[in-house]
Order: structure tokens, then sequence, then C-alpha cells
């Protein structure tokens, strides 16, 4: 009876350790300082068909009102628009850099997550090889079995 119940106990503790995989994109944004999050978040929402028709609506509203107002109400008269060239390349100028920042964590963020992808790919081929390596073992026996089965 005892060692039935040894054989029982061994059928369900496994014989090696599962590794658990780390979450590259948690690891990465618990990393990621103020300044960081903010590029990030300009980096995502200005590339965006969203900003764009802001921006789009933004220079119909300021054209619109500097030609169609009257002449007390325009503050950037045409054909110059002085001040809509003068805010619009600030803005250009402000938010490149930023954009780029953003960019460069995003870059590394994926090669953080190729690598821990690289790393799950090799624990799979380790516990693949592993399962192989023991179906092959297995299939010996059989064929033992049957040799002398048919004996």
């Amino acid at each position: 009876m005892e060692n039935h119940q040894q054989k029982e106990t061994d059928k369900k503790e496994p014989n090696h350790k599962i590794s658990h995989v780390r979450n590259i994109n948690i690891e990465q944004k618990a990393r990621l300082s103020t300044l960081e999050k903010s590029a990030l978040f300009a980096s995502e929402n200005i590339g965006t068909v969203g900003f764009f028709i802001f921006m789009l609506l933004w220079t119909i509203v300021w054209l619109t009102w500097n030609i169609w107002a009257d002449d007390t109400l325009i503050f950037d008269p045409a054909p110059g628009y002085a001040w809509w060239f003068a805010i619009t390349n600030a803005i250009q100028l402000l938010l490149l850099p930023l954009l780029l920042f953003g960019q460069n964590i995003q870059a590394r963020h994926a090669e953080a997550r190729a690598e821990a992808d690289f790393e799950v790919n090799n624990k799979a081929e380790k516990e693949i090889e592993k399962i192989i390596s023991h179906l092959e073992k297995q299939d010996e026996m059989l064929n033992e079995i049957r040799g002398k089965l048919s004996q």
C-alpha cells in the first residue's frame, strides 16, 4: 500500500520547475520618469488623426477669422499671418524634440520586448527538447515491451 501511495505522489509532482515569464510592459512602465511618460503621451497622441483635425480646425478658424472678421477684430492680418506662422512654428519646435524623445523610449521598449521574446523562445526550446527526449524514451520502452510481448 505504501509503495502505491508513493507512486501516486510522484505522479502529482512535476520533475521540473516551471519558470514564470516576466511582463516587460509592466517593467518598462514602472521605470519611466514623469518626463518620459509625457514624451510617450505626446508621441502616441500627436501623430493621430484627432490631433491633425484639431490643428486643421484651429488653422481654419484662425485664418477665417482674420480674413472675414471686422477690421477692428482682426489681430493677424492677411496675407502675412505673422502670428499664425510664429505660433505654428513654436508648436513644431517644441513638439519635435518631445516626439523624438518619445520615439526613443518606444524603441528601447521594443528592444526590451524583443529580448524578452528571445528569452521565452529559449525557454520554450529547452522545454520542447525535454519533452521530445521524454517521448523518445517512452517510444524505446514501448518498443521493448512490444518486443517482449511478441516473443
